[in-house]
């Protein structure tokens, strides 16, 4: 089963507001058994337009874990202090399994 990836791009407003979140959102993403691949503020654009100062990449065991987090009652509390402190955006992904070599 592929993994599943929530990735957000923050344009913050209030940095403090954003250290608040962070401390409310931490439990919660130690809890649904997520590892923080990036936490960016800085990307480098490469193409097109960005959103945001601040890019986040989330890693999950699969697609239904990430959701399962993202609309579980821990991050629940966490979610409305980034959505005051900053303009979000915000997906899910599913991660690509590679085809066995040889097959």
């Amino acid at each position: 089963m592929p993994k599943g990836y929530v990735i957000l791009t923050e344009s913050i407003k209030d940095p403090a507001g954003m250290d608040a979140y962070s401390r409310a959102a931490g439990p919660s993403i130690a809890q649904g058994g997520a590892s923080v691949l990036a936490a960016d503020g800085r990307p480098q654009l490469l193409e097109g337009e960005w959103h945001g100062d601040r890019t986040v990449v989330l890693e999950f065991d699969s697609v239904e874990a990430a959701r399962a987090w993202y609309d579980s009652e821990a991050y629940g509390r966490a979610k409305p202090l980034r959505q005051a402190a900053a303009d979000t955006n915000a997906v899910i992904v599913s991660g690509f399994d590679l085809p066995p070599r040889g097959a």
